[in-house]
This record gives structure tokens, sequence and C-alpha cells, in this order.
């Protein structure tokens, strides 16, 4: 497994990482043994970043992750979040709350990465203070932000850097390179991808939101809409052929492409089994032409989901 720092001054990070997303059971029915299993097989291919934002809190994976992790502790990066700009985190004390209760359901003495979940409105300046004194504590290594805005990042880099700032980013989804890879990159920020699948999309499946569970959070996802599905299978039809060529699956190259866009890019795709992670795991070894990569930029232009 290759290996990235995030940013200038983060950590090392494993060049892809496991999301949540597929463990929460959201995405098709999953039980804990199995989510476990696929935790562990990541551990054992050489994954260090564990991206646990999708979790509910309270989750019974909580504290199984927390102690598969601890096996080596050292190695491993630990990602959550909490949201700020709300009534939820006002900068009063409820996240030096929401981070001891944290540390407490996953069993640990620290978060590696604490993201702060921005609302687009919001001024974060008293979350981003409040964080930074549990950096102080050692119960925090790094502070994150989830889909802040560029003036957003400036205001909270300003209070303490921010060293990751985690977006949706894939090929299906480009606008991260427009909106926050700029900011990133100029205040020397490491980039977390996620939903680097296009939320299942470029996984090798199209579905409706009919054919998705009830609880299934993409039933909202506009790019599903009716009116999106025809120019998406379009697509990925095209990206199929392409990946044909290469003798590789549509996932893998999805991934391959991402880690191509510069080294300070970290996917974390989930996965629901082990065979899909080993699919996830194999992208890290496919090396792209530039060639490759502006075609597939060009087949999923930005700003058509």
């Amino acid at each position: 497994m290759r290996h990235r720092r995030l940013g200038k001054a983060g950590p090392i990070s494993s060049c892809i990482g496991l999301g949540a997303a597929a463990l929460t059971g959201s995405q098709g029915r999953i039980d804990p043994a199995a989510s476990m299993a696929i935790v562990y097989h990541a551990i054992s291919s050489g994954i260090t970043m564990f991206d646990v934002s999708d979790l509910g809190a309270g989750s019974q994976l909580e504290p199984l992750i927390g102690r598969a992790l601890s096996e080596q502790r050292a190695e491993m990066l630990l990602a959550t979040c909490q949201w700020a700009g709300s009534r939820r985190t006002d900068g009063s004390g409820r996240l030096r709350r929401s981070c001891d209760d944290t540390l407490s359901r996953f069993g640990v003495d620290y978060i590696d990465i604490y993201y702060l979940r921005v609302q687009p409105w919001a001024r974060i300046e008293n979350s981003v203070a409040e964080l930074a004194e549990l950096v102080s504590e050692g119960k925090i290594r790094y502070i994150g932000l989830v889909d802040g805005e560029p003036g957003q990042v400036r205001l909270a880099h300003a209070v303490h850097p921010v060293t990751v700032l985690a977006t949706e980013y894939s090929l299906w989804r480009q606008a991260a390179e427009k909106e926050h890879l700029p900011v990133a990159r100029e205040l020397g920020i490491g980039i977390v991808a996620r939903s680097p699948l296009g939320r299942g999309l470029l996984g090798g499946g199209l579905p409706s939101p009919e054919q998705l569970d009830p609880h299934d959070p993409r039933r909202m996802d506009p790019g599903l809409s009716p009116s999106v599905v025809p120019d998406a299978g379009r697509m990925l039809r095209e990206a199929e052929a392409i990946a044909a060529d290469l003798d590789i699956g549509i996932s893998r190259l999805a991934l391959a492409w991402l880690l191509s866009r510069n080294d300070d890019v970290v996917p974390v795709p989930s996965a629901h089994d082990p065979i899909q992670l080993e699919m996830n795991i194999a992208s890290t070894g496919v090396e792209l032409s530039r060639e490759t990569c502006d075609r597939l930029a060009e087949v999923f232009s930005p700003g058509v989901a």
C-alpha cells in the first residue's frame, strides 16, 4: 500500500481509505459481523485511514472499530465529524462534550481528524477555537472541515490550522476542483474525497430511487432523478469502454482517476464486502495516462449532476 501526506503538515495516510457509508446498512443490509470483517480486512491490507463520519452516534460498530484500530493505534487515522454553526455546536462547550462522548463510545484516547460539518451560512470561528483547545489537550490531533466554502475555510484556518478538507469528489461530481481544491491547496490543506464512486453510481450499477432501500439517503439525491439518469447512462457506457480498453472495472478506473489528480487527495470509498474492498485497493496499482485522465474528465463534465 502506497502512502501520501494529507496537506503540507498533515498526517501520513494510506493513499486510499475506508469510508463507513456501506457499513451502516443504509445502502443495503449488512450485519455488524460482516462490517467488522471488512474493517479487519482493510487493516490487514494496509489501509490506515478510517473515515467513520457516516456512522450515527451510538452505532454498535463504534466500540468494535475502536478496538480494531487500537491494535495498531499509532499507525491508524480515525476521522469523524460534528456539526458547526447550528444549535448543536455554538462554541459554548457542546463540541467538547461531543468529543468526550465520541472518545468514550469508540474507547480511544484521541481522535486523529475531527471534522466540522459546515453549514453554508455559518460563522465557525468559535467552533474552531473550541476544537483548538481540544487539540492542545491531546484529544484531537488534527482539525478538518466538511464542505467548507472558501471564505469559511480561510476564517477557520486563521483561528487554527485546518489540516483536512473533506468533500464529495469523483468523476461523477467534479465541482470540488473549482469550489474546494484551490483554497485547500493555497493553504496547504489535504483533501479527503468522500463518495469517490459517485454514491455507488461508478461501482458498476445505476439504481433508480425506487430500487433503493427506503432508508437509503440516495433516494433524495437529485443525481439519480429520472431527468439525469439517461445522461448518466451514456457517460457510464463511455467510461466502461475506456475501462475495458485498460482491462479493468469502472470502479477501479474511477478511483485511479482520483488518485492521479494530485498526491494530496485520499479517496475513502466504502465497501459492502471484502471483494469490493479488494477491487478498491487494486485501483492504487493502476497508472493512467494524461490522455486517459483528460478523456474521462470530458466524459463526466462538471455540472452535469
